[in-house]
């Protein structure tokens, strides 16, 4: 096939074999420089990981009022890349014991499933908002602390929560410092109110006609620690974000005083 030349032409050069070698080895020169460079051998959670003699792990009591006796949570955990900056703590297995066997059936189930999911690796944490979101048709019932828990599942699911932030896995989502503010806020004008309203009613102790109490004003006897140390009214009602036991009325107003959340904004 001719090719026609419009161009001038300025210099020529014949390219010969020996020149094609050289092109390909400059070519070839990064790709080797690339295979020499150290590689991090990284291990992942996958299934085909084979269990260890010894597993480290940690075991969480669940006393729930559903049943007699307690509920004994174990969660066993393998350390990857042990020694080096990319060493890892996954979850491997769980087991559940206690004396109760009513439920034995799907509780040996339930964590059979579980530990096939951690094995499997990837994102474990589906595991939680699937768990806690399981009601119980009869009822949930109340942690100490103010925590309403929908259903023995869902408690589960907030254990194998604690544990995937324990080992790094899940992190709390942080708050802003406004939002900070604003419960530390709602905290103390909280406080002050039941103050106040605790030297009225001692002053008043001994008048025949005291002043009737608003409503929305907190009881002297309402501002106690509950449950383990955590010092919400007991009169506080559920709220519906966060799920504990820390709704008040103030200003006329449904407060919560553990996430700050506000039906009037």
């Amino acid at each position: 096939m001719a090719v026609k030349i419009e161009k001038k032409i300025k210099g020529y050069s014949v390219v010969t074999p020996e020149d094609k070698a050289k092109e390909a080895s400059k070519a070839a020169a990064p790709l080797s420089v690339v295979a020499d460079l150290p590689t991090a051998d990284v291990i992942q959670m996958h299934e085909r990981i084979e269990r260890p003699e010894m597993l480290v792990g940690s075991t969480y009591k669940i006393k729930s009022p559903l049943f007699e006796h307690a509920l004994y949570v174990t969660i066993n955990d393998i350390v990857l890349n042990a020694g080096t900056e990319h060493e890892l703590r996954r979850p491997f297995e769980i087991f559940i014991n206690s004396k109760n066997m009513d439920h034995f059936q799907w509780i040996v189930a339930l964590t059979r499933i579980m530990s096939a999911v951690f094995r499997k690796g990837g994102d474990v944490t589906f595991l939680v908002d699937e768990m806690k979101a399981v009601f119980d048709p009869k009822g949930g019932y109340w942690k100490p602390g103010g925590v309403y828990m929908p259903s023995l599942v869902a408690e589960l699911g907030s254990i194998v929560e604690d544990h995937l932030k324990s080992i790094g896995l899940m992190h709390d989502p942080d708050m802003s410092d406004a939002q900070r503010a604003l419960i530390a806020e709602k905290r103390a004008a909280y406080a002050q109110l039941s103050k106040k309203n605790s030297d009225v009613t001692g002053n008043a102790a001994g008048d025949l006609f005291p002043e009737p109490r608003t409503s929305d004003t907190p009881r002297s006897e309402d501002v106690e620690i509950t449950g383990e140390g955590v010092a919400f009214p007991p009169s506080a009602t559920m709220c519906h974000k966060c799920s504990a036991k820390a709704v008040v009325i103030m200003d006329g107003c449904a407060t919560c005083l553990n996430c700050g959340y506000s039906k009037c904004g």
